[in-house]
């Protein structure tokens, strides 16, 4: 959080380490630095050569060879070069049938998704976008969806290429449990299935067919204009976005407050090497969301990182042993120059275990739209001002959603605000995300229930006139994060 209203150059929001400031580097327009606050262990390091002076010549002594040693020397170096040749040849083979294994016999390598029990598999990008990529068109008709802040479970109907509201008539928690693992939660984090009232009436429905034989729930659904009890399903897949306090917007320290236990559980803090670098937001006990340039180039090992839940001091954490990461996804048209599509996912080595300070926020469903000027809330272990230190206390600050068309004006961020972003913050400066911020969570409140609105991105500066912080758009991403989690449990 920050209140420095000085002009500053622009930054990715990464965490700042004043220790050793790098020169500015210029990308698109405009100027960013950012400093890596551990030795990465992909960079060699050399010692320096020491050069000693012998106080005299030393005298050369040469050995005489008989012609006989050179034969046998020679027929032992054709009969190693022989043995590392077919050495060569046998490992090379074997990485070869390791390669044709993993690209051809199980074709499902990566984020891709597998369709139904066949061996063959498609890219996220290809489930639920109309065309049939599967064999039997799994990728088109196990297609589930929620819908606006009352979670409306939804399902695509591969014949009308549209998606409806499900009837609630025989719907159970088996089913909805179904649902659930294939928007890629786990069956353990299951909430509840509930019948609601539509606040539009429907002309349009999928209905259960209790009488099929097939154990399969796509297979019982079919389009009804009918249902008998007028109520749809409206299914939650785990319990998200409950905070045990209400935040307070007074007793500001340096445009922000600092935050108390179970305010903001679902914060997490990402570490390298024992250093903070980057916020994230808990969805699930295993998976994380966070910005693409977090994790980029060298960053992108999983192995470096570590996670830490339910902890607000950073001191804290040192003494904690934290989460390991097993995978990290950015998405595939992250933009490093524009910040284009600046979301990536973690996945942790084991489930976090949820209480009362370590919780999810909820992802926004789709129909779900924020409007300008709705207040949302920022945390982070940021620095308070434009380059200081991060911050060893959890902060956090109430700013409000700025409209892109007001963002992308000549004097503001000039056209460079994408449909992947959105913008919080004032005009007039005051309040802002700074270094150290990235990746960690931009929330608001509705119906009783906080949503993640986006991830911190970048910005000019912290807290300066006419810049306010810019953020990953979530409404953007849910589908996406749907389907990566789907493709890794």
């Amino acid at each position: 959080m920050a209140s420095d209203l000085r002009p500053p150059p622009y930054y990715e929001n990464y965490a700042y380490q004043p220790e050793n400031p790098t020169a500015p580097r210029h990308t698109g327009g405009f100027y960013t630095y950012h400093t890596s606050p551990y030795c990465s262990a992909t960079v060699p390091h050399y010692i320096p050569r020491v050069y000693t002076q012998p106080s005299a010549p030393a005298a050369t002594i040469v050995h005489p060879v008989s012609s006989s040693g050179k034969i046998c020397t020679a027929r032992v170096r054709k009969v190693l070069c022989l043995s590392l040749s077919v050495i060569i040849l046998l490992v090379g083979a074997a990485i070869a049938g390791i390669f044709i294994w993993y690209f051809v016999a199980d074709s499902c390598f990566g984020s891709k998704i597998r369709c139904g029990t066949l061996s063959r598999c498609v890219s996220p990008s290809q489930w639920c976008d109309g065309v049939n990529d599967c064999p039997n068109g799994e990728d088109e008709n196990r297609c589930v969806r929620l819908y606006g802040p009352r979670f409306l479970l939804e399902v695509y109907s591969s014949e009308s290429k549209d998606w409806y509201p499900v009837c609630s008539d025989d719907w159970n928690d088996n089913y909805g449990k179904t649902a659930c693992v294939d928007m890629g939660y786990n069956k353990d984090t299951y909430f509840n299935s509930k019948a609601t009232k539509p606040i539009s009436p429907f002309t349009s429905f999928m209905k259960l067919n209790t009488s099929a034989e097939d154990t399969d729930l796509y297979k019982k659904l079919y389009n009804s204009k009918l249902c008998s009890s007028g109520n749809v399903v409206s299914l939650r897949c785990i319990e998200c976005g409950l905070s045990t306090k209400k935040p307070n917007p007074r007793n500001r320290i340096v445009g922000g407050n600092v935050a108390a236990h179970g305010e903001w559980p679902w914060q997490v803090s990402l570490h390298i090497q024992g250093n903070h670098l980057c916020g994230g937001s808990i969805i699930t006990p295993e998976w994380i969301v966070t910005a693409a340039h977090c994790v980029e180039g060298s960053h992108s090992q999983p192995s470096y990182w570590k996670v830490y839940a339910g902890i607000l001091l950073q001191n804290e954490m040192l003494r904690s042993r934290g989460h390991r990461v097993i995978k990290i996804i950015s998405h595939p048209n992250y933009d490093s120059d524009s910040k284009n599509n600046d979301v990536a996912l973690m996945k942790l080595q084991s489930p976090l275990s949820f209480d009362e300070v370590i919780r999810p926020v909820c992802l926004p469903n789709s129909g779900m739209m924020f409007q300008p000027a709705q207040h949302c809330w920022i945390s982070g272990w940021g620095a308070r001002r434009q380059g200081g230190n991060t911050s060893k206390d959890l902060n956090a600050a109430i700013v409000p959603l700025i409209e892109s068309s007001r963002c992308n004006a000549r004097q503001v961020y000039n056209g460079h605000i994408l449909p992947t972003m959105i913008c919080a913050g004032y005009l007039e400066g005051k309040v802002d995300s700074c270094q150290g911020d990235s990746g960690g969570p931009l929330v608001t409140e509705k119906n009783a229930l906080w949503w993640l609105v986006g991830d911190t991105s970048w910005g000019t500066g912290c807290a300066s006139v006419n810049k306010p912080g810019v953020y990953g758009n979530m409404t953007q991403f849910t589908d996406w994060i749907y389907r990566n989690m789907q493709a890794n449990t």
